[in-house]
């Protein structure tokens, strides 16, 4: 009788809780195989290379780069991994990313107890796994305006509180043209001034702030 072997699997996040929780539950499942666990964007790299997991679970948020620089870089090299996106962010434009880096699920960390086996089993058959909620992110905002990565510098700088002066002084350019970048970026996320867009930009995932940075804003607002 032939051996059935099990699927195995690299986890990628740099809580230990969190990847204590995954591999728990892949504990229960005789045909899922943890193999490596990895905290850092370089140690997955490292670890997808020297196993070449079936599947790789990948937060997007991780201390060195983004998760989806990490996919992106084993698929350059690899590119038949498949890599499912595990994450906090729901919003549009993070999706897009992952989407476009090659990841082939995308599974929020609120879902990961209900859904993370299905979602293995899904994407190592070769499928995607997309589930209704995310999809609703995305026909939310179809067809996608997309900011221009200058528009993004510009917004995220305006996240952090600087006014068009600041703005066009750390980016090297005039404040007019900043203004001009500003007024577009409104029109685009029809946003109804500068608080409005970078509420809408956080939400959609467009942009992203670390917490100390993010009190500010919220302060200022």
């Amino acid at each position: 009788m032939d051996v059935i072997q099990p699927i195995r699997i690299l986890s990628v996040d740099d809580h230990d809780l969190v990847r204590k929780g995954i591999a728990a539950i892949l504990s229960t499942e005789p045909d899922l195989e943890l193999v490596a666990e990895a905290n850092t964007a370089a140690e997955a790299i490292r670890l997808y290379s020297q196993h070449l997991p079936d599947v790789t679970l990948m937060d997007l948020r991780l201390p060195d780069k983004s998760g989806i620089e990490a996919a992106r870089d084993i698929r350059a090299e690899f590119p038949a991994a498949k890599i499912i996106a595990l994450t906090s962010y729901d919003g549009d434009q993070d999706i897009y990313r992952a989407l476009e880096a090659g990841v082939r699920g995308y599974l929020l960390k609120e879902m990961v107890h209900a859904e993370v086996i299905r979602a293995i089993r899904v994407v190592h058959a070769g499928k995607r796994f997309i589930p209704h909620e995310v999809t609703q992110q995305l026909s939310g905002f179809f067809p996608e305006v997309a900011l221009t990565p200058r528009e993004v510098e510009v917004l995220t700088l305006v996240a952090r509180g600087l006014g068009n002066k600041e703005v066009g002084d750390v980016l090297g350019t005039a404040a007019g043209t900043v203004k001009a970048h500003v007024q577009s970026i409104l029109s685009k996320l029809d946003a109804k001034d500068r608080t409005h867009a970078v509420t809408i930009a956080l939400r959609r995932g467009i942009i992203h702030l670390h917490m100390p940075e993010l009190a500010r804003t919220i302060l200022n607002g």
